[in-house]
């Protein structure tokens, strides 16, 4: 039997379709634009391998796109069908379980998998983007320390096991070790986009931007060939200048970078989950300080009314809202807070973030919209103890935080003006007096 870069065993026809297997991981691991094209060469070179089916079915889901199920579905189907090893049909399992609604099952058959194969990379790279996508970092760190004995410098993909050391230890407050995996990391490859991304993580938790901004700057020439993750990279270099109050950069960043329609990345996947965050949340926060935005929230707008009803990605739904409310569009933020309650019924887990979390961070924006500032406090407050299930890193739930300090200042409930300061303050270890969002209640309220 073959085996991959990292020594599992692989049922595959030749030791071609093996290299072109370890290609496609290193693609997905990379944040390569062509990964897509990678899978597509190894499908071709060798369609009865179960886990080019598996990795097909998978990178359906990652789009978090109702859209796709089907796609994964069959996918799932062609790869049952094929058989494999006992590790392979394990994938299966965690496939059929992302795709039933049950990432928290996945997220145990992956552990199991790793377990087991600790250099198992798909198993291990699709539990950390589950498992942040839950809101539960204690899972990532859990997960990158028990396969890390497992691996060492000379095995291929040690860097992205660095990388994502990095981003598990930032989400969990383990800045110091965060920050020396993730350059560590970057020694290796200076082009990794997640090592990149996990490091400027940590100097936005540290508030140290002009290091974030150097960071950036210094990096971005080795981009060429990435992803949506470079989007989410200059969203980072656009959070920084925002914290320094430099709002024209913020908006030249979004207008050339992170928000451009010409870019190929943007016109593969112009609706894109991460990309719609990103953009919404900006303008969100630039709004928030007075700044005018113009009409950059209109394609936003067109695109978040054209998904009403996928609510795949809990996170995304109040984003898809505050493009709806900002361009008045009342009508379709109905249909979207009823579609949202639908789903919220349901019986999984994922209903229940839905409904614990979802449903009153979109109906709070809504609310803040049209000024009903009280009523905007007393929806989100209940629900601030569950928005990390929302998943998200602290930087990205930062903006449901602002709305709620901001919905209490105008609504002149001081009271939870001072519980989300102090919220502020436990989130981060710069103090909210030295944070764009945060700081006039922080000048007006004793906390």
């Amino acid at each position: 039997m073959y085996q991959d870069a990292q020594g599992n065993a692989l049922t595959v026809a030749s030791a071609e379709a093996a290299r072109a297997y370890d290609h496609v991981i290193e693609g997905f691991l990379k944040y390569r634009f062509d990964t897509g094209l990678r899978l597509k060469a190894f499908l071709t070179l060798d369609p009865t391998a179960p886990l080019g089916q598996v990795m097909a079915g998978s990178f359906a889901m990652l789009a978090y796109d109702q859209g796709m199920l089907a796609r994964a579905t069959t996918c799932l189907s062609r790869a049952e069908a094929l058989g494999g090893t006992t590790r392979e049909r394990a994938h299966m399992a965690a496939l059929a379980a992302w795709i039933d609604g049950r990432p928290d099952r996945a997220l145990a058959i992956w552990e199991g998998i790793n377990a087991e194969a600790p250099r198992d990379l798909l198993a291990f790279r699709l539990h950390h983007f589950c498992a942040f996508w839950m809101g539960a970092p204690g899972r990532m760190v859990g997960s990158v320390e028990r396969v890390m004995p497992g691996w060492s410098p000379e095995i291929p993909g040690w860097g992205s096991v660095l990388a994502c050391l990095c981003f598990a230890h930032e989400e969990a407050g383990l800045y110091t070790t965060a920050e020396a995996a993730g350059r560590a990391a970057i020694d290796i490859d200076p082009g990794d986009l997640w090592a990149a991304h996990g490091v400027a993580h940590v100097l936005e938790m540290q508030g140290r931007r002009s290091e974030g901004l150097d960071w950036i700057a210094a990096l971005e020439p080795n981009w060429d060939g990435g992803n949506n993750l470079m989007h989410h990279l200059w969203w980072h270099q656009a959070l920084f200048h925002l914290e320094n109050r430099d709002f024209d950069a913020v908006l030249g960043l979004y207008d050339r970078r992170f928000r451009d329609p010409l870019s190929k990345v943007t016109q593969a996947q112009p609706d894109l989950y991460i990309d719609m965050q990103n953009a919404a949340s900006m303008l969100f926060r630039l709004e928030l300080r007075g700044i005018a935005v113009g009409d950059r929230w209109r394609e936003l707008a067109d695109k978040a009314e054209a998904r009403i009803g996928d609510t795949l990605s809990a996170f995304t739904q109040p984003h898809w809202m505050m493009a709806l409310a900002a361009t008045g569009r009342g009508e379709a933020a109905k249909r979207h807070l009823a579609a949202l309650e639908e789903a919220a019924r349901g019986n999984t887990p994922h209903a229940a973030v839905l409904r614990d979390a979802a449903l009153p961070a979109t109906r709070a924006v809504a609310l803040h919209a049209e000024h009903r500032y009280d009523e905007a406090c007393a929806v989100l407050r209940p629900a601030l103890g569950t928005l990390h299930r929302l998943g998200g890193s602290h930087a990205q739930q930062d903006v449901l935080e602002q709305l709620f300090v901001d919905s209490a200042m105008k609504a002149g409930r001081l009271g939870d003006a001072k519980l989300a300061l102090e919220r502020a303050a436990g989130r981060s270890p710069v103090p909210p007096a030295r944070r764009v969002g945060f700081a006039e209640a922080a000048l007006a309220v004793a906390y």
